[in-house]
């Protein structure tokens, strides 16, 4: 059975949310390491609101934007990979 995991972050505003990691991974290409996230909400669909970010394992409440499009494909190859 998975345990599932959590990541604490600080708002803008200073309020802490917590928010259950979906999965975590290296990418070899760019040495950085990648978390895909969710506070388990849905869209207007229905459809789960998940996030992705560079995070940094020493500091996990530290995370910074996924900026270039390589680096989303690979993200949304691993979510795919889950899906299935």
């Amino acid at each position: 059975m998975n345990e599932k995991k959590f990541l604490k972050i600080t708002d803008n505003f200073g309020k802490e949310v917590i928010y259950e990691i979906l999965c975590a991974f290296n990418l070899k290409k760019t040495g950085k390491n990648y978390v895909v996230y969710t506070d388990n909400t849905s869209d207007e669909d229905g459809n789960l609101n998940v996030f992705a970010s560079i995070y940094y394992p020493q500091d996990d409440s530290k995370l910074d934007p996924i900026e270039t499009e390589e680096e989303w494909e690979e993200v949304e190859k691993r979510l795919q990979e889950m899906q299935q």
